[in-house]
């Protein structure tokens, strides 16, 4: 059985005091990443995390781990998925979200012509989503009442989400196409962590 790796945690400002000795692997969907991320941070969601332990072992090896996604959620249940393991890692307290209110910067990838539309932001996404069919069950209950239950069942789901600190419909989301890396960027992403798996 492999032991478990100590967990801990960054704050904004004590991660951007260390961010050169840092190995920064944001678990948000590719959309959200390019929305803006910690400079030098490497992209692997957090459903690929699984798939990306040798070669996040392997860059534990060379230094600290620094997991983030948008408010650390996320970040720390890829960061107890690797403790278990063996791979100490740490998130970063608040996520991207807590790294710009403290005024840090962030990257973004470089536009590559007019037409390039950074997606939205997966809270966003989720936002718009619940919305939307909240709405769609209020109006589809005007002809058939039993419509409005999708509404109840919308409602029920953010309550949930909110106590639990989960998001079943975020999770949903990232399925999408332009929420999903791209296997040549998932595969260059875990080469330049581990060179020597290439």
């Amino acid at each position: 059985m492999t032991p478990t790796a100590p967990t801990t945690a960054l704050t904004a400002d004590q991660a951007h005091a260390r961010l050169d000795r840092l190995t920064v692997i944001d678990v948000r969907t590719p959309g959200e990443y390019a929305t803006g991320h910690l400079p030098g941070a490497y992209n692997i969601p957090l459903d690929h995390v699984g798939t990306a332990l040798p070669a996040l072992r392997t860059a534990a090896g060379r230094g600290d781990l620094l997991l983030v996604c948008a408010s650390g959620a996320r970040s720390d249940t890829a960061c107890r998925r690797l403790a278990g393991q063996g791979i100490a890692a740490a998130t970063l307290t608040g996520g991207t979200t807590a790294w710009t209110r403290a005024g840090h910067a962030t990257h973004r990838p470089a536009d590559t012509g007019p037409r390039t539309r950074t997606p939205w932001a997966m809270e966003r996404q989720v936002r718009l989503a619940a919305g939307s069919l909240v709405l769609a069950g209020l109006l589809a209950g005007e002809v058939w009442g039993a419509a409005r239950w999708l509404s109840v069942a919308i409602a029920g789901g953010l309550v949930f989400s909110a106590v639990t600190n989960t998001c079943g419909m975020a999770v949903l989301l990232g399925k999408l196409p332009f929420n999903r890396p791209q296997p040549t960027d998932l595969a260059a992403t875990l080469a330049a962590l581990d060179p020597t798996s290439v």
